[in-house]
């Protein structure tokens, strides 16, 4: 069996029948499930509204006839280089026109959207691109070449694949299409609609499985908790190619017909002009957007963010006395912990949740979103502390090309694993207690350690290495590398090192500590949890106490 076709075996067997059907039933009676595809919901937003505004980007104005008119001469472009079939693209591209267009021309021509964000390292791009198989590959052109990024054009090896560049209007060039003729990979089923990425502690990402059905769930459940209808323009600065840019942007505005304000490069001077200018509704971003909009100055003559109703603040541990401030700067706006994965099972505050409420819990679950935990038994309880565990309609349904992750995940009658600790109390609220997971969560951006701890490794002088996350108040965590060493180093020649390994910059440390021996398990494995805790404690009391001796400790701001 060739590659391409075990990895189309894998994928079908992903996004699996996800709940009962007894389950399943209960989600469509409730209106949850539609089968509905969010094409079909732009397209009508379209007759109803041609002229009605759709999308901002930069200097970029686009009414929905013009957004529908550009993403179909792409998509033409795009069955010309893919061809008939159900195959998947992917999108690698900033906050431009061009993503939106590009993604919408996708639906258009019958394929599925899969978004690695523009910040993956081309190591981890490689291995994306393997997983999926993408037919054909749209990136950026690199400065004002017609020639596509580099990092893309090393990872887009197969032969099956075709790259394109996209300018920033959206318009393709096919900068060469698939060695190999298309007919001999099989379609991707359609139970997949769209592929997202998520990083786990193991280093190399996940491609998450979304169908229509689930994905609109989560953006129905938004717009009736929220209010938000084809109105409320939505504000964007995340990523779109991170699930909360995809899903709480790109998606909400389409199946709304909401207008779509984009920042690309992010400046909070920009944002409150922008958010006044085009009395933007809703956004969701990580808790540095946030801590920056708070401490930014405003000179309007109405309150700071004052048209936005609703700020959803995920990615990172929201401080409670940020979210203090923000009630102080934004007085009429509603700002929320946001809790969620790729993986779906989304969890808010709400207007009348209490202060208490909103400052120590991360809210309660959408609509239809059963949230549990598993007690030392392994057995799922509604109250009380342990593993948090969820199933809705608005839970994936599968990792592509890896059914027996996905498995590892599943526990009872089809409830995910989150790998996340929490605790749940009578009224359904969550508080998220800790996490199973080694990821370090920086400016809501999931980085996993391995590789840094792989290019510190290499190092001559280091005997071992551990990466973990050092707690900050602007970007929720910093990347902190603690080694022993046979010599005395520092941080400078620790991202010189980095530097030559060819580290991506957003992974090299921004701490150093050294320490005599570190703290482990029988079997060898470090224990990151408990060497966190005795560092920053340490930290706070002395500078000169850390496990297993003194060492050094040096940090740097970027």
């Amino acid at each position: 069996m060739s590659a391409g076709l075990q990895c189309y075996e894998g994928a079908r067997r992903d996004p699996r029948r996800a709940v009962s059907d007894d389950i399943a039933e209960r989600y469509r009676l409730a209106g949850w499930w539609t089968g509905r595809r969010l094409i079909d919901r732009f397209e009508a937003h379209v007759t109803e509204g041609p002229g009605e505004l759709a999308l901002v980007s930069g200097a970029d104005t686009l009414s929905r006839s013009d957004l529908w008119h550009a993403a179909g001469e792409a998509a033409e472009e795009i069955r010309s280089v893919v061809g008939g079939g159900r195959r998947v693209v992917a999108i690698q591209l900033p906050n431009h026109t061009a993503w939106v267009v590009t993604f919408l021309a996708v639906l258009r021509a019958g394929h599925v959207p899969a978004t690695p964000p523009v910040t993956m390292p081309e190591a981890h791009l490689r291995h994306v691109f393997h997983l999926i198989e993408p037919a054909l590959v749209v990136g950026a052109g690199r400065s004002r070449r017609a020639s596509p990024d580099r990092a893309i054009q090393r990872a887009a090896t197969g032969a099956s694949t075709g790259i394109a560049v996209a300018a920033r209007d959206g318009t393709l060039r096919a900068v060469h299409g698939p060695a190999a003729p298309p007919d001999r990979t099989v379609e991707v089923p359609d139970t997949t609609a769209h592929l997202m990425f998520t990083s786990s502690t193991t280093g190399p990402p996940k491609a998450v499985s979304h169908s229509e059905d689930t994905l609109a769930a989560l953006n129905l459940q938004f717009a009736e908790r929220f209010g938000l209808d084809h109105r409320t323009p939505v504000f964007m600065p995340s990523p779109l190619g991170h699930s909360v840019g995809a899903i709480h942007g790109a998606r909400l505005s389409l199946l709304l017909g909401a207008p779509l304000i984009l920042q690309d490069e992010w400046d909070p001077g920009t944002a409150l002009k922008l958010v006044a200018r085009h009395r933007a509704d809703f956004t969701a971003a990580a808790t540095p957007f946030l801590l920056d909009l708070v401490n930014a100055r405003w000179d309007g003559r109405e309150p700071k963010l004052a048209p936005l109703r609703s700020f959803l603040c995920g990615g990172a541990q929201v401080p409670p006395a940020l979210l203090r401030r923000s009630c102080t700067e934004f007085p009429d706006t509603f700002v929320t912990p946001l809790w969620g994965m790729t993986e779906g099972g989304l969890t808010t505050c709400m207007a009348d949740s209490t202060i208490e409420q909103v400052e120590n819990t991360v809210g309660v679950g959408l609509p239809g979103l059963e949230l549990r935990t598993l007690d030392a038994g392994m057995r799922l309880q509604t109250e009380g502390s342990g593993e948090l565990v969820m199933r809705g309609p608005g839970v994936f349904n599968g990792y592509y090309g890896q059914p027996d992750l996905y498995d590892e995940h599943i526990i009872g009658d089809r409830f995910f694993r989150t790998g996340d600790l929490a605790r749940i109390d009578s009224g359904g609220y969550v508080s998220i207690t800790g996490r199973h997971k080694d990821l370090i969560i920086r400016a809501g951006v999931n980085i996993s350690p391995v590789d840094t701890e792989n290019a510190i490794a290499a190092h001559p002088d280091v005997v071992g290495v551990a990466v973990i996350g050092w707690p900050d108040e602007r970007l929720g965590e910093r990347i902190c590398a603690v080694v022993q060493a046979s010599a005395p180093l520092d941080l400078d020649e620790v991202i010189a090192f980095c530097a030559e390994q060819r580290l991506p910059r957003r992974q090299w440390p921004e701490r150093l500590m050294q320490v005599d021996h570190f703290p482990r398990t029988a079997a060898g494995k470090i224990r990151k949890q408990q060497l966190r805790d005795e560092l920053v404690n340490a930290s706070a009391s002395t500078t000169a106490a850390s496990p297993g001796g003194a060492g050094s400790d040096r940090s740097v701001d970027r």
